[in-house]
């Protein structure tokens, strides 16, 4: 890498060239008053953002202590203890938050929710893209039926089986009077209002508001109905293969799906230097624009795909409307822990990657808040940047301070920048009414993240005992408590009609029959967002809202009362090892020690943050660091408290490196692991564990970065 210096910063000349050529063209920023405003950004938050690192490592330094003397784990002991030492923060009076110009796909519809890798355009289009999504295609092709299609041609019975679900769906979603929708036999528009015929007459939807509108095109007609504010397309087209075949000519039933998708800067890429970061940025900026593209190969014909335009529709009462046809896009930053060689402070110190994320992402942001017409991300003008791994409500502020110094810096009005609070640290799942207070003027979104809070709370307590193997975590008490609290506290914050409160990820992304069995559970908790793992999750998981009134549901939990207590939050999933069979230990042991290695020999040598990972069954799992953070802390616990031996350990990461060869097999690019001296893949993965309790908050990038700049270098 080779630096500039500008503003007394060390800048990657490359990074510079890109800044100056590329990003700030068009948003009315020049470099001069980039640079200046960010020299004095890193002045100014660099050393906050240490003061506040140096924090988190005392206050974890004197909870070990704690623990390890043997002190009371008893929540009402651990909260005094707490307190005494300003883990927990007082609690204000009651309050709620007043966050302005939020789209309605944060604060009024509620949907499923996107999160995939920046750095792959792909990935990020089809997400960008994912707003309507096909239910035939996704009933059809995958296993939500109960069965997966058989290879060959298309089959005539499921396809009879896919068109009763769906329409069955409908009979749910949108009823109609003294009809089923497999009785219509014509779909037709009079004037402007919604015609709906049977062999035996007209018939009417129930609620007629319910009808949105109607398009037309080249394809036919379509008919937009909807469902708790979630769009349902139905269209019409006789001439095609399925439309020919039905009674009313329907050709596919397509239905609004993922409302919004977070673009990720961090947990699912891997960025390293200035080549990664300005990837990262450049397809962000290709999204706000409204031009990224990317041409592949598929099926041995070269495709390019591009972002979805939006749907000029006659609404309802003859006027003309606009529906989108891309989901609303937020931008997940990086945290307060990690640095970039990308810009250097002016003693040659790598600067936090987190404020160069702030910087940039909302200065490229310009692009689509300049736009007055055409597609545009934002219809209110606002920037949604979600917010990760912070501690507390003191760090929570920090990033609100940030924001506020960045719209400076740009010239944009405060507030412009909306803030996600993932609430995936113990600290702030505890202080997470203080920490919402911290920022109440640009919350837009909190969040419960499971994994890396899991992650959190084996490293916060790594001293206190055994911890319960991962399965047994999902029923534990503090879990329950951190999920009902989230939506809690978010409702009692005033989030309802202004934000979202989500849920997390559904990590199978081949098992969608279960996915329909039991993700309903979160929109029924009270959460108006939950993660899936793919365009067709999402409109699998969107059938889930049609039928579950989320506002609804809110109201109910508002008035039931707050369903879990602190103490619970603070009832630590411990385990006594004696309880623990050999059979069972070796089981969790492989298993974990499979887990770490399918995925950092996909982050170390590839450069690749998420990605589905066959696990010790075979089975595809969506991997990304907070599952990797899990599974590195539980055998660092089980190693800390001498339920396994360093040995044993390395005895199963050997032999599960030879498992995770022979599963990549089919791939020429992969390096073998199992009998290799310079595997760095594989170092990486054992250091993840025996270095596992002395890593920052039992986070694994710092060491993933690392083996990932050695590999780079080579």
């Amino acid at each position: 890498m080779s630096y500039a210096t500008i503003k007394g910063l060390s800048v990657d000349t490359a990074f510079q060239t890109f800044v100056e050529g590329q990003c700030l063209p068009g948003t009315g920023v020049t470099a001069d008053q980039f640079w200046t405003g960010f020299a004095g950004i890193v002045r100014d938050f660099a050393p906050r953002n240490a003061a506040l690192l140096a924090k988190r490592a005392e206050l974890q330094t004197q909870v070990s202590e704690y623990f390890a003397t043997g002190k009371s784990t008893a929540p009402a002991d651990q909260e005094t203890f707490l307190k005494d030492i300003g883990y927990l923060a007082p609690e204000g009076p009651d309050f709620q938050i007043d966050t302005a110009n939020v789209d309605p796909e944060i604060a009024q519809i509620c949907g499923p929710q996107l999160v995939v890798p920046i750095t792959n355009a792909r990935f990020a289009l089809n997400a960008c893209n994912a707003r309507w999504g096909s239910l035939y295609d996704a009933l059809y092709g995958t296993d939500a039926l109960g069965d997966l299609p058989q290879a060959g041609g298309f089959d005539p019975e499921r396809g009879a089986r896919v068109i009763a679900w769906a329409k069955a769906h409908l009979d749910e979603a949108a009823p109609l009077n003294g009809a089923a929708w497999a009785d219509i036999t014509d779909i037709s528009i009079d004037g402007a209002a919604l015609a709906l015929a049977t062999k035996d007459g007209t018939v009417a939807l129930a609620d007629a508001a319910q009808f949105v509108g109607h398009s037309t095109d080249k394809d036919g007609l379509q008919i937009y109905l909807s469902a708790n504010g979630l769009l349902i397309e139905i269209r019409i087209d006789a001439s095609t293969q399925i439309g020919k075949t039905d009674p009313a000519g329907i050709s596919d039933i397509r239905l609004e799906s993922a409302l919004s998708t977070i673009m990720d800067c961090e947990d699912s890429v891997a960025a390293v230097d200035a080549e990664d970061k300005i990837l990262a940025y450049t397809n962000w900026m290709g999204l706000m624009k409204g031009d990224l593209s990317e041409t592949f190969s598929k099926g041995g014909s070269q495709m390019t795909r591009r972002m979805s335009p939006d749907i000029a529709i006659t609404n309802a009462d003859g006027t003309p409307g606009t529906l989108k046809g891309r989901a609303l896009m937020l931008v997940r930053n990086v945290g307060h822990l990690m640095t970039t060689p990308v810009v250097l402070d002016e003693n040659g110190a790598e600067i936090g990657e987190g404020l160069l994320d702030a910087a940039v992402t909302v200065m490229l942001a310009m692009h689509d808040l300049s736009k007055s017409d055409g597609a545009r991300n934002s219809t209110q003008g606002s920037v949604y940047i979600v917010k990760p791994k912070m501690h507390g409500p003191e760090e929570v502020t920090m990033t609100d301070d940030l924001f506020t110094a960045v719209e400076a810096m740009l010239g944009l009005p405060q507030n412009t920048v909306k803030l996600g609070i993932m609430d995936e640290e113990r600290r702030t799942s505890a202080n997470l009414r203080e920490c919402i207070r911290a920022a109440k003027h640009r919350v837009a979104f909190i969040n419960t993240g499971f994994l890396d809070r899991t992650g959190d709370e084996m490293h916060t307590a790594m001293q206190a005992g055994t911890m319960m193997p991962k399965a047994g975590m999902k029923s534990s008490a503090w879990l329950t408590a951190y999920e009902n609290r989230n939506v809690d506290i978010g409702l009692a914050c005033g989030l309802a009609g202004r934000a979202q409160i989500g849920k997390g990820m559904w990590a199978v992304p081949d098992q969608l029959a279960e996915m329909l069995r039991v993700k309903s559970g979160h929109p029924q908790s009270g959460a108006n967002c939950a993660w899936v793992p793919s365009p067709t999750a999402a409109t699998l998981h969107a059938t889930h809202y049609h039928k579950i009134d989320v506002k609804a549901r809110q109201a109910e939990i508002t008035a039931g009362g707050a369903r879990s207590t602190l103490a619970e939050l603070l009832t630590l999933p411990l385990t006594d090892p004696a309880t623990l069979t050999p059979e069972a230990i070796a089981s969790e042991v492989d298993n974990n020690a499979q887990g770490i290695l399918g995925y950092v020999v996909r982050w170390v040598d590839h450069g690749v943050g998420c990605s589905k990972v066959p696990d010790i069954n075979d089975v595809g799992q969506m991997e990304d660091r907070a599952t990797c953070r899990i599974s590195s802390q539980l055998l660092a616990n089980w190693l800390e408290q001498s339920v396994v031996t360093e040995a044993q350990v390395m005895d199963a990461m050997r032999r599960m490196a030879a498992k995770v060869d022979a599963q990549n097999a089919g791939d020429p690019t992969y390096k073998p692991m199992a009998g290799s001296n310079d595997s760095l893949a594989f170092q990486a993965a054992c250091d993840l564990v025996i270095k596992g309790t002395a890593q920052p908050s039992g986070y694994t990038e710092p060491l993933l970065h690392a083996y990932r700049a050695r590999v780079k270098a080579q």
